[in-house]
């Protein structure tokens, strides 16, 4: 599978669509519209307004799709559901469109903004929909032939695994689960399964076979009801971009737990953890490029300022660089202004402390003001991180903190931010054991996702900022 390719598609797509529904409607009101208005036949005449039409509005309507979340799971797409996403997005645009380009136009009767606003929605909708129908039609034909598979993975080797995997196998449409193998519980019942798919290995080699096979779908034959076996096994793979769908047993069933997808598809529960809403999810984004953009330049004099003052209190470099781990389990280089000695991590990495006499006496004040931290609005306007998310951390210290608390890996599910809820609460931890105290909040910060407690979190940390009171 090409998934730039395939978004590409789409992308294009919208944007001949929306530039031909431009052209369309301005010829519309040049022929039909104005003549009302003036009386007599208007020219069709492309002027300035009609090119920049031409430029603007497409990238509007990208806009809008993106933030809407049409362009996730560009391959998992349901032509239903499809359907009702273009038909409320578009309404939403023409009403944003009508409302600032349409609505102060002068017009020889009131009917003739209902004809604009009902012409521009047909157009809208019929124009771009018709190529995401035969896209999205010619991609789930080639899923359920079989042409296209999501690299699948089943954990479990008894009696119901290979129920379910022989549940897929006959099913005369694919829903699209490519089986690579499957991970043996125990070695007692390895053999069931073993004569169907290949033994990959067992849980302990989970992440390994999830990174080495590109495993983009795991399904856990297991009773829902063992819940300790399957919380282990999700708390495995918390940092991987993957989808985990789990057997359901009659309770979950009759509790409503089970929710269908496809009626071909097998039923099963899918874990999921999405707290934000998608278009919050894509706000958030823009929100981080724009203001980290209106950050980088703004802060140029206090950029200037900190650079002279950390040159003058120590020698080495101005910036101190070094690998993080952000979401989905990804390295990425973290930078900072460089708060401590040239050599303070020479025999190895170590978390500083309150008197610590690594930190100099310009990195003290820089650190109580969070100061060091400005260089990531480079980080967050690239994408490796965000202004508000849990603190990444190294390696090193990651190895450590699950051995006690596994559940950190959950903090991968999103970007690591330049402040969390952690930091407004808890300050800089000084060993792994206030790490993972600092982690509560974290993960409750997690459960409860939303623009709103982004915002506070920012409005608290501008403050600590200003008072110099961070810990």
């Amino acid at each position: 599978m090409n998934k730039k390719f395939q978004l590409t598609k789409y992308l294009v797509s919208d944007i001949l669509s929306s530039g031909i529904v431009w052209v369309l409607f301005f010829v519309f009101r040049k022929i039909y519209i104005e003549p009302l208005k003036f009386g007599y036949q208007i020219p069709v005449e492309l002027d300035l307004k009609f090119y920049a039409g031409l430029v603007f509005i497409p990238l509007f309507w990208v806009f809008l799709y993106y933030m809407s979340g049409y362009y996730k799971d560009i391959y998992r797409k349901s032509r239903l559901i499809e359907l009702g996403q273009t038909l409320f997005i578009t309404v939403i645009g023409v009403l944003l469109i009508f409302f600032a380009l349409i609505l102060d136009d002068t017009v020889s009767t009131y009917k003739n903004y209902y004809f604009s606003f009902f012409t521009l929605l047909g157009l809208q909708f019929i124009i771009s929909y018709t190529p995401r129908l035969i896209i999205t039609t010619r991609t789930n034909k080639r899923i359920q032939n079989r042409v296209i598979g999501f690299n699948t993975i089943i954990i479990g080797s008894n009696a119901r695994a290979v129920e379910l995997y022989e549940d897929f196998a006959s099913q005369k449409m694919s829903y699209g689960n490519k089986f690579i193998g499957f991970i043996s519980i125990s070695n007692k019942n390895g053999c069931l399964l073993g004569k169907h798919l290949d033994n990959l290995g067992s849980i302990d080699d989970l992440r390994r076979i999830v990174d080495e096979y590109n495993i983009e779908e795991v399904l856990i034959a297991m009773e829902s009801s063992e819940h300790e076996k399957i919380w282990k096994i999700i708390n495995k793979l918390q940092d991987k971009h993957i989808i985990i769908k789990v057997i359901p047993a009659m309770y979950d069933i009759l509790t409503g737990s089970v929710k269908m997808s496809a009626i071909y598809g097998t039923p099963l529960i899918q874990i999921s953890y999405d707290i934000m809403p998608m278009w919050q999810k894509n706000f958030k984004r823009v929100i981080d490029a724009v203001v980290s953009a209106i950050a980088m330049i703004i802060l140029i004099p206090v950029y200037i300022f900190l650079a002279i003052g950390v040159k003058m209190s120590s020698k080495g470099p101005i910036l101190y660089s070094h690998e993080r781990i952000g979401r989905y389990g990804k390295p990425f280089t973290i930078y900072k202004f460089r708060s401590m000695g040239q050599d303070a991590e020479k025999n190895g990495p170590a978390l500083s402390s309150k008197e610590d006499n690594r930190i100099t006496p310009f990195g003290k004040f820089m650190r109580k003001s969070r100061m060091d931290e400005f260089p990531q609005f480079y980080n967050v306007l690239i994408g490796d991180m965000s202004l508000v998310g849990p603190r990444p951390e190294r390696q090193f210290f990651i190895d450590q903190i699950i051995q006690i608390a596994p559940h950190y890996l959950h903090l991968h599910k999103v970007r690591p931010g330049i402040t969390s809820w952690g930091q407004v609460k808890y300050g800089y931890a000084e060993n792994v054991e206030q790490m993972i105290e600092r982690l509560k909040y974290d993960i409750i910060y997690l459960e409860n996702m939303s623009l709103y407690l982004d915002f506070k979190i920012l409005i608290y940390t501008v403050k600590t900022v200003v008072q110099g009171s961070g810990k």
